[in-house]
């Protein structure tokens, strides 16, 4: 395998375990605000939403995309995407479980898979395209590399 595929495959790896964690603090929080405090469906979604965001966010920027872009630039075109994203999963969730009659969690589950591929696609090539591997976490490897060789 070439080294850029590699370095594209271990990308994937660390957005998927990311995104997994992501996954795990939107259905809990989901859970705590919708079960717990049992507020309105659409307000524990949102919220759970936003939390798992910002997380998966903060992560991946740092350490799957080791972007040294600007921080605000990349959060506003993360929330262009979920302004999209947002209103159309929120349709979904609607349509999922009163329409059809699904379970909640089953339609949230539904809706973070879709999210994960479509937020991988968006990371990858709208919002750190072109600045994928400048911060100090991927200096720091490429320093070593060099030792190495």
């Amino acid at each position: 395998m070439d080294q850029n595929r590699k370095k594209e495959t271990l990308r994937a790896i660390k957005f998927t375990l990311f995104s997994a964690s992501a996954g795990v603090i939107e259905l809990a929080s989901f859970a705590l605000l919708n079960e717990t405090l049992h507020l309105p469906y659409h307000v524990s979604y949102i919220t759970a939403l936003v939390l798992s965001v910002l997380w998966n966010f903060t992560l991946n920027r740092k350490f799957t995309f080791q972007s040294a872009n600007n921080v605000p630039k990349a959060m506003l075109l993360v929330a262009l995407f979920y302004c999209v994203f947002t209103p159309l999963t929120g349709w979904l969730e609607h349509f999922y479980t009163m329409t059809l009659g699904w379970n909640e969690y089953v339609a949230t589950i539904l809706n973070m898979a879709l999210n994960f591929v479509t937020e991988y696609l968006y990371d990858r090539f709208v919002v750190f395209r072109g600045s994928i591997d400048t911060n100090d976490v991927a200096r720091k490897k490429a320093e070593k590399e060099e030792e190495r060789k």
